[in-house]
């Protein structure tokens, strides 16, 4: 059965991509002088901070309650005094409420043990903040409750890490297997899952060798090799390059049985099992024109300058820094920006699309004919350019997982999945107003 999903591309690298960083092994970034957490890293609610400035914290403590269901505490990455709590610009341009802790480097933690043998594993994930560590962002304790009436008999895990230049993802399988392992088996219990899959692309053979001989007695847990073919990560081109299940328009993973993990998330989850550590820090590549690419365990909060610094410095020809990867990752023009639970990487880059002009489309079908979701990329670019964004529901722009491959491939160098994520955030914007 061929492990392939419609449409993707194959994105070039430059220098310093996944042939260097997936051969650098994880190193452990100092924690910085000052942390900035954002009480806002995730899908849904911000949370609500717990400390006020001169309060005295540990690492691991509550220093933000989640204030709705769709939420994910988060929790001091490094002991010290609260400095303050204001607006903090995070990597998409926008303004957060952050705490700002003076580390004291005493590296005091608070008491941690193991939590009860019987806690749910809604609880455990709530526990610790845990959202979706490949950039979704979407909190754990939400995803592993299916609907009602539910039954998920199938579990994936996604190592695909399909993004150009990320290589976080990799190490990890490389050098905690056992705890991305031992997440997974938390995951079938809870949800009495019959069969799990982890999905790694071949272009990591080293992973799929060593997760392969790790599951070789365990019938129930299937290393699925994947051809490399962007963006193989997407949760809906995963379950179908995997099982062949299609996940409906509008619909959830679970609609199919199926609920869909990142390795990193999964490692996590095992690591509050076992220990009771909170989500505190991260694996994060740094990768393109700086002098050593590599991977860092970052504590959350650390500004990008500093990973920056480890790396040894931005290189001359360097014109573009990315928050994240160059396709599905944002451009951004400081470095004071912090490091989230969902940043899976800092991409530095030799060129900058702002410097490409558009033209008039010529309707050669290449955005349609990689698009992974089937839809007509120029089309919805037409329609919310008119902002007719009617039409643009009219043609599936909701169903867009703004992967950029059309705007990739389009040799007019059109804004076409620009023109798909306005559209996205207008439709809901109406929906809302309309009360639907």
């Amino acid at each position: 059965m061929k492990k392939r999903f419609p449409g993707g591309i194959h994105p070039k690298e430059g220098p310093g991509g996944k042939a260097v960083t997936s051969a650098c092994p994880i190193e452990v970034l100092p924690p910085p002088a000052r942390v900035v957490i954002p009480m806002s890293q995730h899908i849904g609610a911000p949370c609500s901070p717990t400390v006020k400035v001169g309060d005295k914290v540990k690492i691991g403590q509550v220093i933000g309650e989640k204030t709705g269901f769709v939420s994910a505490s988060i929790h001091a990455s490094v002991s010290g005094t609260v400095k303050s709590i204001s607006p903090c610009i995070v990597a998409n341009g926008t303004t957060v409420p952050s705490v700002c802790i003076d580390n004291d480097f005493k590296d005091e933690w608070i008491e941690l043990a193991p939590p009860p043998e019987d806690t749910p594993l809604s609880e455990l994930c709530n526990m610790a903040g845990l959202v979706g560590l490949g950039g979704a962002t979407f909190p754990t304790a939400v995803k592993v409750v299916p609907p009602k009436g539910t039954v998920i008999d199938t579990v994936i895990l996604n190592g695909a890490e399909c993004e150009p230049y990320l290589s976080a993802d990799h190490r990890l399988m490389l050098e905690r297997p056992q705890d991305v392992l031992g997440g997974l088996r938390l995951i079938m219990a809870s949800l009495s899952a019959k069969s799990a899959y982890i999905g790694i692309e071949m272009n990591k053979p080293d992973a799929i060798g060593k997760l392969t001989e790790l599951t070789k007695d365990d019938s129930n847990i299937t290393i699925v090799p994947l051809p490399v073919n962007y963006p193989q990560g997407g949760e809906k081109q995963l379950i179908y390059a995997v099982t062949k299940r299609t996940v409906p328009a509008g619909a959830l993973p679970s609609a199919v049985g199926c609920l869909v993990c990142n390795v990193g998330t999964s490692a996590a989850l095992y690591k509050v099992k076992t220990t009771g550590q909170p989500v505190i820090d991260r694996v994060t590549t740094i990768a393109g024109r700086v002098a050593r690419p590599g991977n860092y365990l970052v504590r959350i909060g650390t500004q990008i300058a500093d990973l920056i610094e480890a790396a040894g410095g931005i290189l001359p020809e360097a014109k573009q820094l990315i928050y994240g990867g160059p396709m599905m990752g944002m451009a951004i023009n400081r470095t004071d920006i912090p490091v989230t639970k969902g940043c899976s990487g800092i991409t530095i880059v030799a060129f900058d699309a702002m410097e490409e002009h558009e033209s008039p489309c010529i309707r050669c079908g290449r955005c349609a004919s990689v698009c992974p979701m089937l839809l007509m990329p120029t089309l919805i670019d037409h329609a919310a350019r008119k902002r007719n964004f009617t039409e643009a529901e009219r043609l599936g722009a909701m169903n867009c997982i703004e992967c950029g491959s059309c705007t990739y491939v389009c040799p007019a160098k059109r804004s076409l999945t620009q023109s798909c994520r306005i559209s996205k955030r207008m439709i809901t914007a109406a929906r809302k107003k309309g009360g639907k």
